[in-house]
């Protein structure tokens, strides 16, 4: 995949995050806000990755997501960031009966979330592409189809190889383009409980 600047900034800001993240899990592992953040950081992350490598943190980022749930059941922003963890691993899965589990998966918390917190249109936006994920997923293997169809033919040996890896390079790419935008959204959240734990105390009661 091939990033510009402004993807570069976020890497090295997301990357930054996770770093922190783990200093203060160090001092303070029951601290909730943290995890969130980390794993927030870690999905963000998994977009500069290869799939292997991305499945890896994104697996690292529901595992936490799962242990901020343990603490608050309720937690909207976990359950957000975790239906959009599964529905980014079921694009990223070649099998559609293992990415239809994590698809239903996926609806299932980010529908908790929005009971958690009505009205929130990126908790609705999530649910949504979730429930119709097996639809665009199949679209997605389509395209890719047609896609080597059209690069089909012609050349061979090192050549043929080297289109070859060049329509993988496409296909990923496409792949991360679907999921992008579910990234972001699991980002905003994190950022949202970022900002809200960073914030000053407020002023002592008189």
């Amino acid at each position: 995949m091939e990033f510009n600047t402004a993807d570069v900034e976020r890497f090295l800001l997301f990357d930054h995050v996770r770093k922190a993240c783990e200093a203060q899990f160090a001092k303070n592992p029951l601290d909730s806000d943290n995890l969130l953040k980390w794993a927030g950081s870690l999905i963000e992350l998994a977009q500069f990755q290869t799939i292997p490598d991305a499945n890896v943190m994104l697996n690292d980022a529901i595992s936490k997501l799962e242990d901020v749930l343990t603490w608050n059941p309720r937690k909207h922003q976990a359950l957000c960031c975790l239906g959009n963890a599964y529905t980014t691993q079921a694009f990223l899965h070649p099998d559609a009966d293992v990415a239809k589990g994590h698809f239903d998966k996926a609806a299932e918390y980010l529908q908790r979330a929005e009971n958690e917190d009505p009205g929130n249109e990126i908790y609705r936006k999530a649910l949504d592409d979730a429930l119709r994920g097996p639809e665009m997923l199949m679209q997605l293997k389509q395209d890719e189809m047609m896609q080597q169809a059209l690069a089909g033919g012609g050349g061979g040996g090192n050549a043929n190889g080297g289109k070859t890896n060049k329509k993988r390079k496409k296909n990923n790419d496409f792949t991360y383009d679907v999921c992008g935008w579910m990234i972001l959204a699991c980002g905003i959240v994190a950022w949202v409980s970022m900002a809200k734990s960073l914030a000053p105390p407020p002023p002592p009661a008189r």
